[in-house]
């Protein structure tokens, strides 16, 4: 026992496991010292004993917004503070906000009460992202994108030195990916029947047609952004935020035509104003149900009838890509792709057919 002369009635000692310790005895009471004298911590233990006070620890306050180091949680809020992160359009981040946000609340495993938003991020693994994968089964374009979505976190924090490998490398998913379907000939013969030109629903038609928009960007066309006399139209889409300069066709001519240019917007309600994008996806289905249609053609669907007539008439895949906005080229060999193959089986069989024909000739003539 070895007292110290800086601090009377403090002594130090060797516990069993042979390391040194502190301690206060007086009047028969013993209390111990943590850490070293000259320690922040043994100074107040030190203090709090000589006076006969009792040191009461800190208590820790855990703030609601309060998240740990090096979690997803942690990860997500840096993500939203990155520069790649400002420069999405507005409904890329709010999708991929939900998707985040679901994927932080969601539990380790069936049954637990921990949750992924407060694990560690060098903890996760590439089991872990497979299993959050298979979670989402029945829905796999939703998989898809929340992969993405947890991508942002994980590229955080390789650049934070949290990790040093990313666990979802070479991880991809790819659903089959179909989409909305194209409208056949006789359906757009049948809506052209029904709604004449002039009407807003022939109007919706002929621009989502012959322009190949979005919902989002067939709502806010203007016709400040027609170019009449060089025949063009220049659309800034909502989407990632493209430029586009899309020609003026004679059959986008026809539609628009009949329609007053003195307003603002190409597009208007039986009220003069513009549609909201949401509610243009509710009228297509109203406006196709009166005309006796089967469900299933889409205001989408028109963009990508657009797509299977460019790769008919023989668009390559890089003018389907300027045409439409993709910036994926996945999506425009969908048209390419569907166009070959008919192509393709369509002269297969005509050669067949002729061979077969000659053959039948020859065999009458003997």
């Amino acid at each position: 026992m070895a007292p110290h002369p800086d601090y009377p009635n403090a002594s130090s000692f060797e516990d069993r496991h042979g390391r040194t310790r502190w301690r206060f005895r007086r009047n028969g009471k013993t209390v111990a010292l943590p850490g070293e004298p000259g320690d922040a911590e043994f100074v107040a233990a030190y203090d709090a004993a000589a006076n006969g006070r009792v040191l009461k620890k800190a208590s820790v306050i855990r703030l609601p917004t309060a998240v740990e180091p090096g979690t997803f949680r942690d990860a997500w809020r840096k993500v939203k503070k990155t520069s790649e992160w400002l420069a999405l359009d507005e409904a890329t981040r709010l999708k991929n906000t939900t998707l985040a946000e679901e994927f932080l609340e969601m539990p380790l495993a069936p049954g637990l009460k921990e949750k992924w938003g407060d694990q560690l991020v060098r903890d996760f693994r590439r089991r872990h992202m497979k299993a959050v994968i298979a979670s989402q089964i029945d829905t796999p374009h939703k998989a898809k994108h929340m992969l993405v979505a947890i991508r942002k976190m994980i590229y955080v924090a390789l650049d934070e030195e949290w990790i040093e490998a990313d666990p979802t490398y070479k991880l991809s998913y790819r659903p089959e990916y179909k989409g909305w379907r194209a409208w056949t000939e006789a359906e757009r013969a049948q809506f052209e029947k029904r709604w004449p030109v002039g009407s807003a629903a022939r109007t919706c038609y002929g621009l989502a047609l012959w322009l190949g928009n979005r919902r989002s960007d067939v709502s806010r066309l203007k016709w400040s952004m027609f170019d009449f006399e060089r025949r063009r139209v220049t659309i800034s889409t909502k989407k990632g935020n493209k430029d586009l300069v899309l020609p003026i066709t004679p059959m986008l001519l026809e539609i628009l035509a009949p329609l007053d240019r003195s307003k603002e917007f190409v597009l208007l309600n039986a009220y003069g104003n513009p549609f909201s994008e949401k509610s243009l996806t509710g009228m297509m289905a109203h406006w196709t149900k009166l005309a006796g249609m089967v469900k299933g053609c889409t205001l989408h669907g028109l963009r990508k009838t657009l797509g299977k007539l460019l790769a008919e008439s023989g668009s390559t895949t890089r003018q389907l890509m300027e045409m439409l906005g993709h910036d994926d080229i996945e999506h425009a060999e969908l048209y390419s792709r569907e166009a070959s193959q008919q192509k393709l089986a369509r002269d297969a069989m005509a050669k067949l057919s002729r061979k077969m024909s000659i053959k039948k000739a020859q065999e009458g003539r003997n």
